[in-house]
């Protein structure tokens, strides 16, 4: 149940997801899908997180801002998520639309959200709340939005700390003892730099913030502005909030740092979105996908049926069906087949989206091969998109190959190998 004080800021709060342009560095998995729709974690989308970190903490009016492939984002997010006629609660999916005054694509964070301040103007609230759509945590954002007030910041970032080797890819921040942002770097390369960006220790008390490691404040790309302050620092040409609108906002707002130190992945990559999900698999996996709830969709799938097999920490969405496989690090996606005689290791399978018919299997371009994995296939370090079809006796592993190649049936992106969605791998393909 919502505090009475998440209750307060849903009445003034709007919530806005960024999703994110063409999402190549998850290509091929956001060839046929926005980035937001790539699913994630055998059941859920990359979108729910966001969402669901939202609906926990209260906030209820949501809007979703994309612009490519986004027919199964808007099918997803009309299925997943309906409120009540009085909450007052939505989420409404904002797709890059050609108006009158402007015919171009989002070209940028802050494009994104200045070409639909027409829609945000019409709705009630004090505080915006902008997130990112691909990256996986759990924040209660009733935290970040008291701090805000009581700092009677403009801005404020979310931040968490980070060693050195993590430091030159995000954007580093720099606060005084009162916690105001007084300096914004990023991606920091040079060394010198870098050393003048550390966190002072004897700050770390204060923060929260445990150990001597050496660290420094990252930001999340999670921000809340003031109503007013958003429209005045967006009443101008600059693109992205990272690079343009943040710097400028250091040097005449009132910028504030809160810290997070809970788990945090971006995982807009697949070597990040790969060892995410393998992680799932864990003892005790980073990410807690128990409590709170995460939502989605609800499928109505029967429960997975086992037909004997070697499983070594394996996370097994609904609807399964494996016969005599092993599986060593796995996910399993929903409605996913594995025959008998199939070995997996560390592998992602994202499932299927429908069961195989015969009509299906008979269509010329499936080559007669079923859904799912066939008998005594093995597969190693890879992603399997929804609605591969994987014949038997295959060898399907990226050793030996490059660390990043493009095949007819294939893809090497960060030494992972991809099946993209929809694939149809003939009986003995060997890769």
């Amino acid at each position: 149940m919502p505090s009475s004080r998440n209750l307060s800021f849903s009445r003034n709060t709007l919530s806005i997801i960024l999703g994110g342009g063409q999402g190549t560095r998850l290509f091929p998995l956001t060839r046929d899908r926005a980035k937001p729709a790539v699913p994630l974690a055998g059941k859920y989308r990359l979108v729910d997180i966001p969402i669901s970190n939202c609906i926990n903490s209260g906030l209820q009016r949501i809007y979703l801002l994309t612009q490519f492939n986004s027919a199964s984002l808007h099918r997803h997010i009309s299925q997943s998520y309906k409120f009540d006629h009085f909450s007052g609660g939505f989420v409404e999916l904002l797709a890059a639309e050609q108006t009158f005054s402007n015919t171009s694509w989002y070209q940028g964070t802050a494009d994104a959200v200045r070409k639909n301040l027409m829609h945000f103007r019409n709705t009630n609230f004090d505080y915006v709340l902008i997130l990112s759509g691909d990256q996986l945590y759990q924040m209660d954002f009733s935290e970040i939005l008291k701090s805000h007030v009581e700092n009677s910041a403009d801005l404020t970032i979310a931040t968490i700390p980070v060693p050195a080797r993590e430091a030159s890819a995000l954007g580093i921040l720099q606060i005084n003892p009162e916690s105001r942002i007084t300096r914004f770097v990023e991606k920091p390369k040079d060394p010198a730099v870098l050393e003048s960006l550390k966190l002072d220790k004897a700050s770390y008390a204060p923060l929260g913030i445990k150990g001597d490691e050496e660290l420094y404040l990252a930001s999340m790309g999670i921000y809340v502005f003031n109503r007013e302050v958003l429209f005045e620092l967006l009443n101008n040409n600059h693109t992205d909030f990272g690079k343009h609108i943040i710097p400028g906002a250091i040097a005449e707002r009132r910028v504030f740092s809160h810290v997070f130190q809970g788990y945090w992945e971006d995982i807009g990559t697949i070597r990040a979105f790969f060892e995410a999900n393998l992680d799932l698999a864990a003892d005790v996996p980073r990410f807690n996908f128990f409590t709170p709830p995460v939502f989605t969709r609800p499928r109505y799938l029967p429960a997975s049926k086992i037909n004997s097999a070697a499983i070594d920490h394996a996370v097994i969405a609904d609807g399964c069906i494996i016969s005599q496989a092993q599986l060593n690090h796995v996910l399993v996606g929903i409605r996913a087949v594995l025959e008998s005689g199939c070995s997996l290791r560390r592998v992602v399978m994202m499932g299927a989206d429908f069961y195989d018919t015969p009509e299906k299997l008979a269509q010329p371009e499936n080559q007669g091969v079923p859904l799912g994995v066939g008998r005594g296939t093995r597969i190693e370090n890879a992603i399997i998109d929804k609605n591969a079809r994987i014949g038997e006796g295959c060898i399907l592993t990226p050793a030996g190959k490059p660390a990043d190649f493009d095949h007819p049936l294939y893809f090497i992106r960060d030494g992972i190998l991809v099946i993209p969605k929809g694939a149809v791998i003939p009986n003995g393909t060997v890769v």
